[in-house]
């Protein structure tokens, strides 16, 4: 068998996600500044976005913006004012630790919790790394 037919052949047994070349985009936040607290309106759909419980989004943007936060009905309340740029920016580094795959890219990848470090397994390579 030819190195051609042999790569027809290994491609057929990988999984459909893994050729696929679909683009992965973050919504930009949307929201406004109320007094002195931001209220992200699309808090939960970015969140349902990345695949990742509210609450462990929250709390890295808690450390990372230095700012109590509360999740309600109506989306995220911040008690301070923050940029939505700066709060885009933070998502996105969530989302390159958290969420996208080192190996391959891809944001097919589950969280799973090991003591106080996490374990990121990807369902696309299948590779596992772990995350503090």
């Amino acid at each position: 068998m030819d190195y051609e037919a042999m790569l027809k052949e290994g491609r057929k047994h990988l999984p459909k996600s893994v050729l696929e070349k679909s683009r992965f985009e973050i919504p930009r936040v949307m929201g406004h500044i109320q007094g002195n607290r931001t209220i992200i309106s699309n808090f939960k759909q970015i969140a349902d976005t990345l695949g990742r419980p509210p609450e462990h989004l929250l709390k890295y943007l808690q450390k990372e913006l230095a700012t109590p936060g509360e999740i309600k009905p109506k989306g995220l309340i911040l008690g301070s004012k923050v940029a939505a740029s700066m709060v885009n920016s933070k998502i996105r580094d969530y989302a390159n630790k958290y969420v996208l795959c080192p190996e391959c890219g891809k944001p097919d990848t589950k969280l799973i919790e090991q003591g106080k470090a996490y374990l990121l397994k990807c369902t696309a390579c299948g590779a596992e790394i772990r995350v503090t």
